[in-house]
Order: C-alpha cells, then structure tokens, then sequence
C-alpha cells in the first residue's frame, strides 16, 4: 500500500498550520490564539530534561520584552498537560518568577509531526528511554499567521533568549520601514535600504543613506524608530 501523501515541508513564508490542543492555560485553537498578535512556538521533547528547563525559566523572565514587542509565547511538550504542572513549579522556581505563558501537552507528537520538528518523520519513533526523537524548534509567526522564521537546535545547545528578541525587534523594523539589518544588528545600529527601494526615492526618505555599493545602501534607523514600530 502506498504511503499516504503528506503536505509540502513547512518553509519561510509558509501558513503556520492550524491546530486545537490542550494546554496548560486550557483548550486553544491555536490561530485563534495568536489574535492579531506575534507569537513564537517552541519545542521540546520531554518534561524535565535540563537544557529545556534553561531556557524555560529564561523566557519566564524575559516575557514582558516580548509583551512590549506584541509576541506571545507558547511551548509544547512531547507529554501530557497533567505532566507538565509539576515541570512548571521547577521552572518558577529557577526562574525566580512565575512562568505564565503557555504549554502545549503533545503526547502523540501529532503537531510535533505537522510543523515538521522530528528527528524522524514517524511519531513513534522514541529512544531507548521512550523520548520522542523532537527536534527542539523555534518558529516565529506574525499576525497574518505566516511562518517568519524557523530555528531547530540540537539536544545539546540551549537557545539565545536575546536573539529571538534581536530577531523580533528586526522584523517588526523590516515591516514598517522598508529596511533589512546587516550581520550583528541590534536596535539603534545602522540598517540596509531594502532592494526593492530606489536609490532616488531611498535619498528622499533618508538623505545622510550612505552608499557603499549600488546594492548595499546604509541609513541611520534610531531606537526610538524600532520601538515605534513594535506591534
């Protein structure tokens, strides 16, 4: 018997896809509670496991930035929500605050499978412990629902909390004022004239652009500018 088809990997540009799941803060369908808001899914594949709980505890402190930035945040465990209650008080208790965004109990790895986060494309494939093979992603969705970036980390390697908010902070600047960020950008640091901007109306809109090349085009883009332009 043939496999039965599945849908095309999820890529940049990508429709997030839709679910409904049970989670720690109750039932949610997920787009509906996203809203007209940004929200960053990230994976893990088991409760407990040490590196998870870091970056946890991290996101449990950071949360207000990335309130300030209209992001919400959601996790999803490869274990039930009754499992996860437990996990939370380790997690607050590392965090020194109380974590309250939520997390998705994914027991049949079912939206693991959907959003393409396992090691390999079989939702029972577990290790010799029963740890379901899950790749540790990150994806960052806007408000249109779409998939703005996709990250998958190894077992080992704990996330950079800053970056996602680096990242954030870029998108949300590339939306509103026609600019891209150059390598190692951070709010307040130069930014690049976007491609698909004349150079003639790019020296109108921002008179001091300094043109290194005829497609590397920099222009100033204040702090003040990238907070006006979270969501």
């Amino acid at each position: 018997m043939a496999d039965e088809p599945r849908a095309p990997p999820l890529r940049l540009g990508s429709l997030a896809p839709n679910f409904e799941a049970e989670t720690t803060v109750g039932f949610i369908d997920f787009h509906e509670w996203i809203g007209n808001k940004w929200a960053i899914l990230f994976s893990h594949p088991e409760d407990y496991t040490p590196v998870c709980t870091t970056e946890l505890a991290a996101l449990a402190k950071y949360e207000p930035e990335f309130k300030k930035r209209g992001v919400k945040l959601i996790g999803l465990s490869a274990n039930s929500v009754e499992t996860h209650g437990g996990w939370i008080n380790d997690i607050d208790e590392i965090a020194g605050c109380a974590m309250s965004f939520p997390i998705i109990g994914d027991k049949d790895r079912q939206i693991a499978f959907a959003y393409d986060m396992l090691d390999h494309q079989d939702t029972t494939n577990v290790d010799s412990r029963g740890i379901a093979f899950t790749i540790r992603s990150v994806f960052i969705i806007d408000p249109s629902k779409t998939i703005r970036l996709i990250l998958a980390y190894p077992a080992s390697t704990g996330r950079n909390t800053a970056e996602l908010l680096r990242v954030i902070d870029s998108l949300q600047a590339s939306d509103k004022h026609r600019i891209t960020t150059p390598v190692n950008w951070k709010p307040g640091d130069d930014v690049i004239v976007h491609p698909t901007v004349s150079t003639e109306d790019a020296k109108k809109r921002w008179p001091a652009m300094r043109v290194v090349r005829p497609y590397l085009r920099y222009t100033t883009l204040s702090k003040e500018e990238v907070l006006a332009a979270r969501v």
